[in-house]
């Protein structure tokens, strides 16, 4: 399977693009991705469309500074729930290492890796995406969001001994070097950031020890292995899918990079497939969804992926052997009995 990345990636894409003056629906179709599922951060997207986005926009836009504009208008928020534990941790050091260490929680195709030597920490950044294209704009958007974590822990005044890309300098450097400072270089051997190993160790102000205690104990209840397996992706692109009323093997294949058949034959390694799995996944999300008394028999038939209530219905009582009304009125009077 091809590398995946978190929807809050292209954050803020669409309100950019159009302030540059192209179609970012356009633009999106073109590489495959959805423009309507943008609006669930969490949903996984294929890594190569979203790098073939991003230089279709700076080329439709005439912006080689389009990776960084974009950027500028992230948070740390982005990188989902790994930014509470960031945010908690005691030191630069721990935070970085925090974020190079689970980086596959949030970006599939970004392989960071941090070293010191000679009093210099250098953090380099690099794309694998499993083919050759050009990752320019990713790049230096990748780079400027460690850059921004960087500075968001050690001040707005914090700069590095230098910022380094192995492409070419565009034409205008305007930008970059608003966002990066007078240390920028290019035509480098790696991508990334030098700076002294010293800032590593620089205590953060916005620590908590209680919010961190509380913060790590949460994020290893969420954290995933980093050996997904193939099942995993598919079943999580399910239940994000479900309620959309788009949850086809086509739509599953397009989010992961792949074709159909390519999603076919990994289910099948594993002894799946997709059936297999849409159904085992409406059956465990249908038992908790029937029981919360304040979802509407309806609402549930929608966000089971249900054209409409009367084909939930009939599914369900295959699956549980009684009608929805039926098996929630059950559950009501064994949670009666059980509390007198």
């Amino acid at each position: 399977m091809k590398p995946l990345v978190r929807n809050a990636a292209l954050n803020s894409y669409v309100e950019l693009s159009r302030s540059l003056g192209i179609d970012p629906r356009v633009l999106m179709k073109r590489v495959g991705l959805d423009p309507v599922g943008l609006a669930v951060q969490d949903r996984w997207i294929s890594g190569v469309a979203v790098t073939q986005l991003l230089e279709l926009s700076a080329a439709a836009s005439r912006r080689e500074d389009f990776g960084l504009l974009l950027a500028e208008r992230r948070r740390l928020s982005n990188l989902g729930p790994i930014s509470l534990v960031i945010r908690e941790e005691p030191d630069v050091r721990s935070a970085v290492e925090l974020l190079v260490r689970h980086e596959y929680m949030y970006n599939e195709m970004l392989h960071s890796r941090l070293s010191e030597a000679n009093g210099l920490a250098t953090l380099k950044v690099a794309l694998e995406l499993g083919e050759a294209m050009s990752t320019r704009q990713a790049m230096e958007l990748a780079v400027m969001v460690f850059h921004q974590v960087l500075r968001g822990f050690l001040g707005a005044r914090w700069q590095p001994v230098a910022v380094c890309f192995t492409h070419s300098a565009p034409a205008d450097t305007g930008t970059h070097r608003r966002a990066f400072g007078p240390t920028l270089e290019f035509d480098r051997e790696f991508n990334g950031i030098v700076f002294y190993a010293s800032d590593l160790n620089v205590p953060n102000p916005m620590s908590d020890p209680l919010l961190h205690a509380y913060a790590r104990q949460y994020f290893d209840s969420i954290a995933v292995s980093r050996d997904t397996t193939a099942p995993d992706r598919v079943r999580e692109l399910i239940e994000v899918l479900l309620p959309t009323g788009r949850c086809s093997i086509e739509q599953v294949a397009s989010s992961l990079g792949v074709d159909r058949r390519t999603v076919h034959r990994h289910l099948s390694a594993s002894g799946e497939s997709f059936s297999s799995l849409l159904n085992a996944t409406r059956t465990q999300l249908a038992e908790q969804l029937v029981a919360n008394q304040r979802r509407s028999l309806t609402e549930i038939s929608g966000l089971l992926g249900f054209s409409a209530p009367s084909a939930f219905s009939r599914w369900f009582s295959e699956q549980f052997g009684c009608s929805p009304r039926e098996w929630r009125l059950r559950r009501t009077r064994q949670q009666h009995s059980g509390e007198e």
